[in-house]
């Protein structure tokens, strides 16, 4: 099996763009979530979510569009024999927001396929992509699809691109189903109401160890394990013993042959809902016992940015081992009794070489990453 490095990444959040400005914006403690202005928000239970700035629409367009070229600039040359994997829940939707309400018929480009060629050409891939949708465990299994691959010698460069947005379609679906909060959300924290909705763009570049060291380009971190399971147990709800969760940690424990014991540090999926928490930190608490590690979530400050959520935190995960310290969960000032002394507002330093990072998602969907840092 071949070593898997992140060699290059790029990102658009609500905290700005590029990873350096994600990175500092978690440890100075800021938040992107603010008063929606996209649309009206008077028929739903929140008007919250964590939008970009100035990320507007061209004509006949997506806001896709923009964020496509704003990740494409900061990533860069992209080898042309990078294999494409897309990772997004609902791609160009705000196309369809707009026809529906002009009564017009859809446009292809709602469609995952005109959206995977556009990524392909724009990154002059020779690969036309295929697009993982996996819940809010979309881009966390499409890194441990590209990691597989490139352990498997399948591949030698796999470009993930990850990208949601804010819409009202997608808002009105989670307002009916009660699972926004009216407030900045508070995940793990025992006042907790629900979450809050977020957008992003990530690009992370995964080769193999010997294929990056060609290309004289050093890791922000080495995909050591992945893992994913199903728990089938509701469509939306988890299960609320976290069996689903707890197999997928085990599984990446397992492929990057380390126990629980030497994880430094988990990055959680973190929602703030109050089952998904709830489940999380039982399924922490089964696979770690008495030790767990010190935990933490990115989503109070990004909100859920759907199938750019795990790959942002992948990002995080690289920067923490690297500088051995973790963002504070931003809105949790009194966690759940499991979290007491491992969840905190504030950074953490920590010490090892190995992160945990996993995602949940709609439909019993789990997935789990094993990070090793590289030399410090």
């Amino acid at each position: 099996m071949k070593s898997v490095v992140i060699s290059k990444v790029a990102c658009v959040t609500a905290l700005g763009s590029g990873p350096d400005a994600l990175w500092q914006g978690l440890l100075d403690g800021r938040s992107g979530i603010a008063q929606l202005q996209r649309f009206n928000c008077e028929n739903y239970v929140s008007s919250l979510a964590a939008c970009i700035e100035d990320l507007t629409a061209p004509l006949e367009g997506s806001r896709l569009d923009p964020l496509l070229e704003q990740l494409a600039e900061q990533l860069g040359e992209v080898p042309q024999d990078a294999r494409l994997l897309v990772a997004s829940t609902k791609g160009e939707i705000d196309r369809l927001d707009v026809s529906v309400r002009a009564g017009e018929a859809l446009p292809q480009a709602v469609l995952f396929e005109p959206l995977l060629k556009k990524i392909s050409r724009r990154f002059g891939l020779r690969d036309g992509g295929m697009n993982i949708n996996a819940a809010c465990a979309s881009s966390t299994i499409a890194l441990a699809r590209s990691a597989a691959l490139v352990a498997a010698g399948q591949a030698e460069v796999v470009l993930v691109y990850a990208a949601d947005i804010v819409s009202e379609f997608v808002f009105s679906g989670f307002s009916a189903l009660q699972a926004l909060s009216a407030e900045p959300c508070k995940p793990f924290d025992k006042q907790r109401q629900g979450l809050n909705l977020g957008e992003a763009g990530v690009a992370l570049l995964l080769m193999s160890e010997a294929r990056a060291a060609r290309q004289a380009q050093p890791p922000l971190a080495t995909i050591v394990g992945w893992g994913a399971a199903n728990d089938a147990h509701h469509v939306t709800a988890p299960a609320r013993d976290g069996s689903g969760l707890f197999l997928a940690c085990r599984a990446a424990l397992k492929k990057a042959a380390i126990n629980a014991a030497q994880i430094a540090a988990i990055n959680a999926h973190g929602t703030g809902t109050p089952y998904n928490d709830a489940m999380e930190l039982t399924a922490f608490q089964n696979l770690f016992a008495d030790d767990l590690p010190p935990l933490h979530g990115i989503k109070g400050s990004v909100g859920h940015c759907l199938g750019a959520a795990g790959g942002l935190e992948v990002l995080v995960a690289g920067y923490a081992l690297q500088q051995q310290m973790i963002p504070g969960t931003l809105g949790c000032e009194q966690p759940e009794d499991t979290g007491q002394r491992r969840i905190s507002v504030a950074p953490q330093e920590i010490c090892g070489d190995y992160l945990l990072c996993t995602n949940s998602g709609f439909g019993g969907i789990n997935a789990a990453l094993v990070l090793q840092g590289g030399d410090r």
